[in-house]
């Protein structure tokens, strides 16, 4: 075939692809609707009220306005619904929300609803009489200025410090503080928006976005492919935005855009990369929004647009292996979605696994096995404070908040679960197993007991199947506690930071370690195994030769930190407190308070940096911190 003729059938190709392709969506999402159907009937989700073997949500037109001014969004919420049982009623979830009206169908006839007590971590139930024919509900509602889900910031909290900006954050279980929906992540529905905000302001949603602020405040979205509540998202803000491939880009406030854009600039590699390892991306779009410094979490998946921390933004690309774990969100979690908040590692574990492989591809094996042994120092340390029942993959959270699943062994433990398969397997036999456990089980819900036994199943009918299932021990993993002693991690690399840290501990002058090309990876493994107690002459020693107080790496400075606590090292304690007042982010908070109140003086300490820095944490990291340090 002469290269001529080539070019010509690939263009023809290219042509009728989209073609193709919409018609297998279509009827996937035929098959999509009725595999939800079956899906919602099959788990008990504790954390939701709502009903959906009765009667569940297809779709939602979402129609609001956001009233920077009062702090609150109003507005209609539209779901189409399918009265699976034929009840005669239906069940929301709502929390901290103003329920102005109900209406059926689109003559928007008036009916009846009430809501119910409040539960603790739940909110109340919005029950909602329909008919047998009721196809549209339409809540008229408005929310909270206290809303658990929306960070309103003044302009002075913004890099820009011109325009206010919002920011929602719905999981675990908190779109119903923002919008009221049947708040569970085993149901799912597209759904469209109408947003209309003051001028000079540019929204986007976990959707298909606008990239230029429209001159009335007016703008539409849609979501055609099916969601959980808990990827509902919305930003609104001084945003530009700017591409780094023909399916990536970032949007950022205006002083922060160039930045980013250097920092994300390998965002499509990624991309590239992941869809060769697990197939096909099938979202259209992978774009990131940075906000502000109060986001409370490192990064949050939602869908077309990732919301990052800047904290990330480390001027050297050092911390891209957060994205790599979010875009990994898009095949599991977004894709294949953990079926409750009990089965969260499903969401969490296979996405830091596909992180590590991302990164493997992209800068080598040395590189991953660093990400891996700091994972399992963390985990580690998790355990440590953990009950043991909190230490198994399959959590029980009954009367619990589902963000107690959020620890190390939803992240580490479950990827090395995965490593572990992976090791017995064979990398091949497991990358083909993951790709097809994607396609199966796309748009769909999993449970940890549904997901056992499809592995069971299909590592039975392996003619090795006897000495494989063997060597994984499945149930050790996933529910028992602990770390099963089947596996081990280790760092070539971290080795030669060994040696430099003994040859400090044996005399060895600061400035004469070799540290020559340390990525942020072997300092954060130097900092965490120099000695807890140091004398301030050490302190000293080791600031002025790696400028530690002056990093601009957040990971660096909270490990740092967490020694100058520790050492009562005096001349770092302004940037800690500087850190603690423009860090939101709970990560880095967390530690850093528990360090200071171990003393009375931390406390004291702890307590005044605090009350200055409160009104400007998320609730996320506000509930967290309160504990911690106390109102």
């Amino acid at each position: 075939m002469n290269s001529d003729m080539h070019k010509t059938k690939t263009k023809t190709i290219f042509k009728i692809l989209p073609i193709i392709l919409l018609i297998f969506t279509h009827c996937n999402n035929n098959r999509q609707s009725e595999d939800t159907e079956r899906s919602v009937m099959q788990y008990k989700d504790m954390h939701t009220f709502s009903k959906p073997d009765q009667a569940v949500v297809r779709h939602l037109d979402l129609d609001i306005i956001v009233d920077f001014d009062k702090k609150i969004i109003t507005g209609k919420a539209a779901y189409t619904i399918e009265n699976i049982k034929g009840v005669n009623k239906i069940y929301f979830d709502s929390r901290d929300l103003k329920i102005e009206k109900i209406t059926l169908g689109k003559e928007e006839k008036d009916t009846k609803f009430q809501l119910g007590a409040f539960v603790e971590y739940l909110g109340q139930p919005l029950e909602i009489l329909i008919e047998d024919n009721t196809k549209i509900v339409n809540i008229y509602y408005s929310t909270n200025p206290g809303s658990v889900a929306l960070q309103w910031l003044e302009p002075q909290q913004t890099a820009g410090k011109k325009h206010p900006f919002l920011f929602t954050q719905s999981e675990p279980g908190f779109a119903r503080t923002w919008v009221p929906c049947q708040d569970s992540p085993g149901i799912r529905f597209t759904y469209t928006a109408k947003v209309q905000v003051p001028g000079g302001i540019l929204v986007i949603m976990s959707a298909e976005n606008p990239t230029q602020i429209t001159p009335d405040g007016n703008y539409n979205f849609k979501m055609d492919q099916p969601i959980p509540a808990y990827l509902l998202a919305l930003a609104a803000g001084d945003l530009q935005f700017k591409a780094t491939g023909e399916r990536t880009g970032v949007y950022a406030e205006p002083s922060v855009i160039d930045k980013a854009v250097y920092e994300f600039a390998e965002m499509e590699d990624m991309l590239l990369t992941t869809e060769k390892l697990y197939g096909l991306y099938r979202w259209d779009r992978y774009d990131v929004v940075v906000l502000p410094p109060s986001f409370p979490f490192g990064g949050m998946e939602n869908p077309r647009v990732t919301f990052v921390t800047p904290t990330i933004l480390a001027g050297d690309r050092s911390l891209v292996s957060l994205i790599a774990h979010e875009m990994a969100h898009s095949w599991s979690g977004n894709l294949v979605t953990n079926a409750t908040w009990n089965d969260f590692w499903l969401n969490e574990g296979f996405t830091v696994y596909i992180e590590r492989r991302i990164m493997e591809e992209l800068y080598g094996k040395s590189y991953a096995d660093m990400l891996a042994v700091l994972g399992y120092q963390d985990l580690e340390d998790d355990i440590k404070k953990l009950s043991a029942d909190d230490t198994k993959l399959k959590l029980n959270l009954t009367g619990r908040d589902p963000d107690e699943a959020m620890t190390n062994v939803a992240y580490e433990k479950g990827a090395l679960f995965l490593k572990t398969i992976e090791e017995a397997m064979g990398r091949e036999r497991w990358d083909g197993f993951l790709k097809q456990y994607f396609d199966t089980f796309s748009f769909q819900t999993m449970s940890t007991e549904k997901f056992v036994e499809y592995l069971k199943n299909e590592l039975g009918n392996a003619p090795d199947a006897t000495e494989l299932l063997k060597q994984i021990a499945i149930d050790d993993w996933v529910y028992k506690p602990g770390i099963p002693g089947n596996f081990k991690v280790y760092s070539d690399r971290f080795k030669q930071v060994d040696e430099q840290i003994k040859h400090w501990k044996q005399g060895t002058p600061v400035p004469d370690l070799y540290v020559k090309e340390w990525t942020t990876h072997e300092w954060l493994h130097f900092l965490r195994h120099l000695p807890e107690k140091m004398s301030l002459e050490q302190m000293g020693e080791l600031d002025s030769s790696f400028e530690f107080t002056n990093s601009g790496n957040a990971e660096i400075l909270c490990a740092w930190y967490l020694h100058v606590i520790e050492n009562k090292y005096t001349a770092a304690l302004p940037a800690l407190e500087k850190f603690l007042l423009n860090v939101g982010r709970r990560k880095f908070l967390k530690p850093l308070y528990k360090a200071m109140v171990k003393t009375e003086d931390g406390k004291e300490m702890a307590k005044a940096i605090y009350s200055k820095a409160r009104p400007n944490y998320h609730f996320i990291s506000v509930n967290t911190i309160d504990e911690i340090v106390g109102k």
